[in-house]
Parts: C-alpha cells; structure tokens; sequence
C-alpha cells in the first residue's frame, strides 16, 4: 500500500496521486514492537523538547542532548514523536516544528520562554524558520504534513509566517502516551470485535481483503449476512494487527470537501492508534451522501477500509463505487459446524456431537451469532434453544410468524401420510449428516433444499400439519400473506420474495406458504410486459426454493392448477386426504378439551356428519361457546346446531346431519 506522501516524495512502491503518509508499505502505524510506557513517552518527548527549547533560548544543549541519549538507551521501542515522524513522513525540520509547537501544552514554561524571545507564546512559522535546524519553506504549505495531516493548524490563516502554530489535542495526547481516538470519529464509530475463528471458506476472503489493501486500497465486502460480512472485516484487521471500527456511511460528510478532510483523519488514526475503518453502507439512505463520490474519493485513499454491503433487496447499491468487490458467502452447513464446534471448545461446553450437527443444518447462524450461542450453551441453555433464539428475522408485513404448539399426537392422518411428514422432519434434522458427512453437497449445489407440496381440499389439515412439523422440530412458523407478496407492479413481488426467503433463512423458520396456487401456478402465455414478468418472477421463486436452506412448505386446495415445472423442483408431496368416518371420530376426540364440561356425548353419531378436520374443529369451538351462553355445560343438542351451521357454510345443512336427542328423549 506504499504511495507518496502528500508533498509529492515518492514512497518505495507508491502509486501515483494517493491521499497518504510516506511509507514503504502504507500508513505506518506504532506497535511493531514493544512501545514504552506512557510515563516513558512523556520523559522521552521532555527530553527532546528540551534541546528545541535550547535552541530558542539560545541556551548549551549538550546536556539534554546527553539526557535524551541516556534515556533512549533505557527505553525501548519508538517514541510517540518517532511514530509521527515515521507514519507521516515529516522531515527533521518539520519534527522540531511540530514538538516546539506543542510545547506549551507540555511544559508550562515553554510559553513563557517562546513569549520572552519571540513575542509570542506559541510558536509561528516565521521562529521556526529562523530558528530550527534544516528549515525549508515548503514545510509550510497546505500540501506538506504539518498542515495537510493537521497535525497543527494556522490562528490566523491570512498571516502564514507569523500566525500562532496551534497543535491538534490528538497529537498532543499522543505524544504523552494518552490512547485518546479522535473526537470526532469516537463519537461517530464503535469498536467491533475480531472473531477468534473463522472457518478456511471466510478465512480465505480476509486473506483477500489483505492482499487488496496491499495492492489498491479500499474493497468492497458483499454478502447476504451483514454480521458475518463484518467479521471477516474484522477478521482482516486483526490478521495485520489493526483495531476494526465501524462507521455508518450516512454519518460521513455530505460534501466532497468535508469528505476528503475526514478521510485524512481516517489515515490519522490509522497511524496514530493503528485502527482499521469498516464502512456500513446498509444504512446509505440519505442522498446527501453519493455513493460513486464516496467510492470515488477512497480511491485516493490510503487507509485500510473495508465497505460493507448486504445483497437482496434492503442491501445498498453498490454500482458505481470503482472499488473492487468481494462476495462472502453464507456459511455452509460444513463451516457453521465447525464454527460452532470450534466456540462450543473455546467455553467448554460439552455437546453431543448429533445435536451439534442438527442445529448446523437447520440454522443459518452467522459468525457472530455461533460465538453467542456457544456463550449461551456455556451457562446452561440448550444448544437447539440457543440458536432459536439468535436470529428471529424480522419478516415485516409480509408474513405472521407463529410459535407452534401442536404435536403429533393432535394430528389425525394415515400413516403414509405421517410417515411423509416424519421423513421431513428427518431432512432438517440430518442435512449436516448426509450433505456433509455422506458427501452429497460435494455433488451440486442445485435441488440441497426441502420444500413440500400439502395437497388436499380445504379443511384436511395441511396448515396444521406444517404446525405440527415446526413444533417437532422447535422452530417458528412463518405464515405467508400472499396478498403482501404479490404486488401488481413489475419487480416488487421479486423483491418482496426475496426479503422474505433472507428473513426465514436467517431465522432458522419454516417457510408456509398457503394456498400456493395463487403464486406458483402455471405460468402463462406470454402476451405483454406483464405476462412476460409475472412468469420471470415464477422462475425466481423456483430458483429460491431449490436453495433454500431451511424447509419451505406450500399448500393447494387445487394441485392440478400447479405449475409441472414447480412441482418437478419439490422434495415431497404430500396428499391429504378427506377424513373417513374413523377419522373423524378421532378428531372429534381431540376437538373437545379435557376441561370442557359436558354431558353425556354421542361422538359416533357426531362423526357422521360430513366435515372437515377444520370444520370439526370450527364446530366444536361454536357449540362451546353455546355451553357457556347455556349454563356452561356442552351437550349434544348445543353441538348439533354447530355441525349444523358448519355444514350450511358449503349449501349442505339438510344432508348428513346428526340428529340430536333432547333430554326427553325425542329427536331434536
């Protein structure tokens, strides 16, 4: 990352033009070797401020020339002073100036004496000149360090040599060993944490990152995972023994002016504390920001930063910056188990090795999200119930999520059916084991997600099996409101399927989508723009859905109205079929609370009625309502008139009715 100073001397391997401090490789920043102790500092900088303070009193310096010497034999490492020197390549000349001009906030009496033989209490540049050694006139520039830097500035800027020097309170608090960050980036930054292990697949594109700083600065990190984006920021700096810090892009400067300034001060700190910049370009909604000018004046400089942008829809663009991009890809169900079998070490939590192979398959953590689980896991939590908890995805208007609590003993299905279900359950619980373990990720990457078809008239128990699943499975259900994602305008319904696919990916969710047919029916005749769309858009929709981490389940009242290429993409179908007399015997069992008082019931006759497991379910909750309106008792007569009702709401309240027996024993 060598370029040339701001003056225009050439760096070893510099590129032309570049915005940065003369060093051989870049911004050159202290602690590459043991730094001395803030009192050390402080008694190195006296040292030598007292030899320039000779030269303005005219007093022998020999002795505190001696005093510095002997004091560089005791201390080892740099001083502050030879930091700055280094890191922004000042000149003997301009050192002197600088320590001189930082005198009175020193040492007291420096003022005084600057006052008594120059007339003024601090220095200017016309003493400096007069004064110092090895004086050029062109250390007073805006474009030489002292200024460009703002390592000092002019009280009065129409009066270049006799104007007050006034250093900045950064450069003084450095050079008396006080780690004070700029004030204006602490108050606009926050620190972020260097993960302590990254698997080889993100390890690979910090090393990028790296390898770009060196080459030509600033990079761009794109991902669909901002927190993993940011550790493998994170994770750059720390591999090069820099502190990451997180800037929000909408907190930079609006004008080019304001912006190319506070870059300077990035450089600054980067030299001065070596701190790295990530720059969160997600929250880039305020025009007043540009981000082609933002890309733009990076690229003249030189330090470390890291831009951070997320993909699909609520990403920021990043068209048009001229930085290099690097993709950092999700974790895949390998490295998230490893990921997690590395931090479940680092705290010492035993897990079983099954159990950790489950949560990697079925949460999508991120890196930052693996080391609070293991955490979690650590003081007690189960691992399962740690990950549920991470990410919960804030899915919007587009959909409800439920917190299932059916089991499988509510669900009243054939066997076949049941068995579909289970085997389900099994490919989200072992997607570790057999795309890993047993190779068949290694294969494709096409057609590794579960998705489900639920077919079967309306009633029949699809949305409550899908329920039952995530229940199984301790997993929240996302409940589409296909009215939310569908939209008439060409692209939203691709962009709200995308946030909405991120959201339950992220969240370790399963995906329901009800009546599907509305969405993923067949595609049409192309005939205009909208036609032409709607069926790009289905397409999409096919594409998510084959790489879709998690398990999506669709329901149809209508499978023949099903696109064939849609249901050619399904890991399973499952038919469900309209309850038999048996069946809904049972169901009329588990309809009915054990709480609930009642009389005596005559649930076989019940069960001829011809409903639905949701009709049954319906029906009972209404003749409940009727026992409590009725003396709080249900009977049968109370739960006839609900069958009643239930069978009216589709034209059928003559056929197949039970009748109801009165307390007298006549037919109701």
């Amino acid at each position: 990352m060598s370029t040339p100073g701001p003056d225009g001397s050439a760096g070893a391997a510099g590129a032309e033009g570049s915005d940065a401090p003369t060093s051989p490789d870049g911004p050159t920043a202290p602690g590459s070797e043991t730094a001395p102790s803030a009192e050390a500092q402080r008694d190195l900088v006296v040292a030598e401020l007292d030899i320039v303070r000779a030269l303005v009193t005219g007093a022998d310096a020999d002795a505190a020339r001696a005093r510095l010497a002997a004091l560089r034999e005791t201390v080892l490492g740099a001083s502050a002073l030879d930091e700055i020197e280094t890191g922004f390549g000042l000149s003997a000349f301009e050192r002197q100036t600088l320590l001189l001009a930082c005198g009175p906030d020193l040492v007291g009496d420096v003022a005084r004496e600057l006052l008594e033989h120059t007339g003024q209490a601090r220095l200017c540049f016309g003493t400096a000149l007069s004064t110092l050694p090895d004086a050029h006139w062109d250390a007073l520039t805006h474009q030489a360090p002292l200024r460009h830097w703002g390592l000092v500035r002019l009280a009065d800027p129409d009066a270049l040599l006799s104007s007050p020097l006034v250093p900045d309170e950064r450069i003084v608090h450095h050079l008396v060993g006080i780690a004070a960050l700029d004030e204006r980036l602490s108050a606009l930054s926050q620190p972020v944490e260097a993960p302590e292990w990254l698997p080889p697949t993100l390890g690979a594109v910090a090393g990028e990152v790296v390898s770009r700083w060196a080459a030509s600065g600033p990079v761009v990190l794109h991902g669909p995972q901002p927190a993993t984006t940011r550790a493998v920021a994170a994770a750059a700096c720390a591999a090069v023994g820099l502190t990451p810090r997180l800037l929000g892009a909408a907190d930079l400067a609006a004008t080019t002016s304001d912006l190319v300034v506070l870059l300077r001060h990035l450089v600054r700190e980067t030299v001065l504390a070596r701190v790295a910049w990530l720059v969160d370009l997600d929250d880039l909604h305020d025009a007043r920001v540009s981000v082609t000018g933002l890309g733009r004046a990076l690229t003249t400089c030189d330090a470390p930063v890291v831009l951070l942008a997320s993909t699909g829809p609520g990403g920021a663009s990043i068209d048009g910056m001229g930085l290099p991009v690097l993709e950092v890809p999700r974790l895949g169900v390998g490295d998230r188990r490893r990921a997690l079998v590395s931090a479940l070490d680092r705290v010492g939590a035993t897990v079983p090795e099954q159990e950790v192979a489950a949560a990697a398959g079925a949460f999508d953590l991120s890196v930052a999200d693996v080391e609070i689980v293991a955490a979690e896991t650590a003081q007690g939590r189960r691992l399962w119930s740690a990950c549920r908890r991470r990410p919960r995805a804030d899915v919007g208007n587009l959909a409800r999520v439920r917190i299932p609590r059916a089991g499988w003993d509510d669900l009243v299905l054939p066997e076949p059916q049941l068995e579909q279900l289970r085997a389900l359950v099994a490919a989200v619980r072992h997607r570790s084991t057999v795309l890993e373990d047993w190779g068949f990720a290694a294969r494709t990457s096409r057609g590794l997600g579960t998705a489900a078809l639920f077919a079967g008239a309306s009633g029949t128990g699809k949305t409550f099996a899908a329920e039952v699943i995530a229940h199984e499975l301790e997993l929240d259900l996302v409940h589409v409101d296909l009215s939310q994602v569908v939209d008439k305008y060409l692209g939203e319904t691709e962009k709200r399927l995308s946030r909405l696919f991120d959201a339950a990916e992220n969240g370790g969710m399963v995906l329901l989508f009800d009546e599907a047919d509305a969405l993923f029916g067949k595609r049409s005749e192309v005939k205009d723009s909208h036609d032409r769309y709607a069926n790009v858009e289905v397409g999409y929709l096919l594409q998510r859905l084959e790489s879709f981490a998690g398990l999506a389940v669709l329901t149809t009242n209508a499978r023949s109205a099903l696109d064939q290429a849609f249901t050619r993409r399904l890991s399973a179908i499952v038919t469900f079929p309209y309850p038999d007399r048996a069946a809904r015997l049972r169901m009329w069992s588990q309809a009915l609370p054990v709480a609930l008082p009642h009389a005596d019931l005559d649930l076989p006759r019940l069960s001829e009625a011809d409903l639905s497991g949701g009709g049954i379910a319906s029906a009972a909750l209404q003749a409940a309502y009727l026992a409590a309106d009725d003396g709080g008792e249900l009977t049968m007569e109370q739960l006839t008139r609900a069958v009643r009702w239930e069978l009216a709401k589709t034209g059928r309240a003559a056929v197949s009715a039970p009748r109801a027996t009165t307390r007298s024993g006549r037919s109701a």
